[in-house]
Formats: C-alpha cells, structure tokens, sequence
C-alpha cells in the first residue's frame, strides 16, 4: 500500500492543518510540493487534481480529495490514533464553529489582512494595501475576542481534547504573531496566550514548521 500523499507548499495554512492532523494521527505520508504562487500560476497537472488551483490536495490508496475541511475529517475517521472529533453533539458543533471562524475571519484578517501586508510584502520590498490594513486592523481585535470567549478557560477550543479546530487555528495564529501588533493584542487575552503555550510544545507543531 503507497503512503498517503499530501499536494501543497509548506507554508501554506491549509497544508499545514492537514499536515498537523496527519502527524497527530500518526500517518506516515509524503508532502509533494505544489507552488499555485510559482509564475505561471497552478500546472496543468495540478489542475486536474483540484480544478481551482488551490491546495492541499489529498491522495489516499486512489481516493482524491480536495477542501482543507473535508482533508482533515477524512483523516480522523480514516486511520487510527486519538480522535480529533469531538463524541458530543455540541462539542462537535463548537469545533465547526471554530473552524468556520478560521476559515472565514481569520484567514482574510489576521494571514492576509495584518501578515501579508505588514510583513510578507516588507519583505519583497512592496507597500501594503491600506484599505485591507485598515480593515483588519478593525477586525483582527473582533476575532481574538470571538476565540477567547470560546476557549474560556479549557485547554482546547471544542471540549476537552485538542481537536481539528485547535489544528484549524494554529497555523494561522502562527503568522499572525509575527506581526509585532498582533503579538500585542493576542497578549490581551490569557486563555489564548495558555493555549499557544500548549499547541506550541507539541511535536506536530515543531514537526510542520514552514520551511519556506
């Protein structure tokens, strides 16, 4: 049987919540990489894996699969490990939650919106959109307040045990405090700051540190 294989680059945060998944199930599997940013945009061949030209992409025994979300389910319920869905209705419910705000607050403000414009384009010498700054700016403090009244004073998002939404989260927050304003507000709230220090510690996460 051929390990399971994983299309993407490592420094994406989708690539890297399946990475996290796959290495918290202990799932021995390749990263073939895949730059949908190379000049030129996606390959053909990439396309025909995933007709949107996004990553990751899964392989698994002649199974194709595409959308993180979708990825990462099919991981915990594929193979052997700790669970990564919460039993409960509602736990389960809070771990979607979760990642719903990841995917559709987090993402655009706290990746593109405050570390693609204050750092990422500083570093390739190009002057951020001011229009999206400003935006996150007013909304990055929104999401943290929104993960903080969640998190409360558990250890993991959804219930007790690290679930998918803790590994939905991670990779973002991991950019996000790179930006030395993000740092500051993310210090406001101490059960993030006690969440951190625990997703930190982990060896998926020092295992799936972007490399590029």
């Amino acid at each position: 049987m051929e390990k399971p294989r994983l299309f993407g680059a490592d420094y994406s945060v989708y690539v890297r919540s399946a990475r996290l998944a796959l290495h918290e199930k202990g799932v021995d599997h390749d990263l073939i990489s895949v730059d949908v940013f190379a000049p030129g945009g996606p390959s053909p061949e990439h396309l025909v894996r995933h007709p949107f030209g996004k990553i990751p992409v899964f392989e698994h025994d002649g199974f194709r699969l595409y959308e993180t979300g979708a990825i990462t389910r099919y991981i915990d319920e594929a193979f052997a490990g700790p669970a990564l869905q919460p039993s409960d209705p509602q736990h389960r419910a809070r771990m979607n939650q979760v990642i719903s705000i990841a995917d559709g607050y987090l993402y655009p403000h706290l990746v593109w919106g405050l570390y693609v414009e204050l750092v990422s384009k500083a570093e390739g010498g190009e002057l951020p959109d001011t229009a999206r700054l400003e935006r996150a700016r007013e909304l990055a403090p929104v999401c943290l307040k929104a993960l903080s009244d969640i998190i409360g004073s558990k250890a993991w998002f959804a219930d007790d045990n690290l679930s998918l939404a803790d590994l939905h989260v991670v990779p973002m927050i991991d950019y996000f405090l790179k930006v030395p304003e993000g740092r500051n507000m993310f210090a406001e709230h101490s059960g993030l700051v006690r969440w951190w220090e625990r997703m930190t510690t982990r060896d998926s996460f020092r295992q799936t540190l972007p490399t590029t």
